[in-house]
C-alpha cells in the first residue's frame, strides 16, 4: 500500500531544524555551566592551594625572625663576654705592674711629703698631697723622672694650706708610666699610713 504524507514537508523541515537549535542551544548552555562550575572548582583549588602556601611561608618566615633575633641577642652577649674576657685579662696582666708602681713610689718618695690620693688612669697617674716645702715636691719630681717606671713629672698646682696647724704645700702632680693600663679607682692614703714610706710628717 502505498501512503501519502498531506502534511507540508518544509513545515515540518522548519520544525525539526528548530527543535535541533533548540536542544543545541540548551546543550550548549548546560556545557558552559559545566565549564563553569568545573574552572570556579579548579580556581577555588588555586586559590586555596596559595592561601595555605602563604600561611606556611608567614610562619617560616616568623620562625626564621625569631631565630635571627636570638641569633643577635647571642652575638651580643658574646661580645660582651669578650669584652669582660680582655678586661679581665688586662687587669691580669696590669697586675704585676700595679705593684711595681706602687713599690717604685715608696721608694722615690722623699722624707717630708706625703700623699693624700693616687689615681692611676690610662698611660698616668695624678697625685695628691702635701709636702713641707716646694723643694720637697721638687725632689719628688726629680726621683721620679729618674726612675724607670715614671716618666715626665708635671706639677698641676701647688698651694699654700694649713695641716695639722702647720704651714704645708698642698700639691698636684701627674706622672706618665711606661705601659698604659686600666683606669684604676682612686686609692686614699691616709696620714699615717703614708709617713711610714716617707720617712716622716710634714
Amino acid at each position: 500500500m502505498i501512503r501519502i504524507n498531506l502534511l507540508p514537508h518544509r513545515e515540518q523541515a522548519r520544525k525539526d531544524r528548530r527543535q535541533q537549535f533548540i536542544s543545541l542551544a540548551v546543550l550548549m548552555v548546560i556545557a558552559g555551566g559545566l565549564i563553569w562550575f568545573l574552572g570556579n572548582i579548579l580556581i577555588g583549588q588555586r586559590i586555596d592551594t596559595q592561601v595555605s602556601s602563604n600561611e606556611f611561608l608567614k610562619s617560616e618566615i616568623a620562625s626564621l625572625d625569631k631565630e635571627i633575633a636570638e641569633i643577635a641577642r647571642l652575638k651580643e652577649q658574646t661580645q660582651s663576654l669578650l669584652a669582660r674576657k680582655q678586661v679581665i685579662e688586662s687587669l691580669q696582666g696590669n697586675r704585676t705592674q700595679t705593684v711595681m708602681v706602687f713599690n717604685e713610689l715608696v721608694r722615690q718618695m722623699p722624707e717630708g711629703v706625703f700623699l693624700k690620693s693616687v689615681k692611676q688612669t690610662g698611660g698616668g697617674i695624678n697625685f695628691t698631697g702635701y709636702a713641707q716645702s716646694n723643694a720637697r715636691v721638687s725632689q719628688l719630681m726629680r726621683n721620679l723622672d729618674a726612675s724607670p717606671i715614671f716618666e715626665k713629672p708635671l706639677l698641676q698646682e701647688i698651694k699654700a694650706v694649713s695641716y695639722n696647724r702647720r704651714q704645708v704645700g698642698e700639691f698636684n702632680l701627674n706622672v706618665s708610666i711606661e705601659k698604659p693600663t686600666v683606669e684604676e679607682p682612686a686609692v686614699k692614703v691616709g696620714p699615717a699610713t703614708a709617713s711610714a714610706p716617707a720617712g716622716g710628717k710634714p
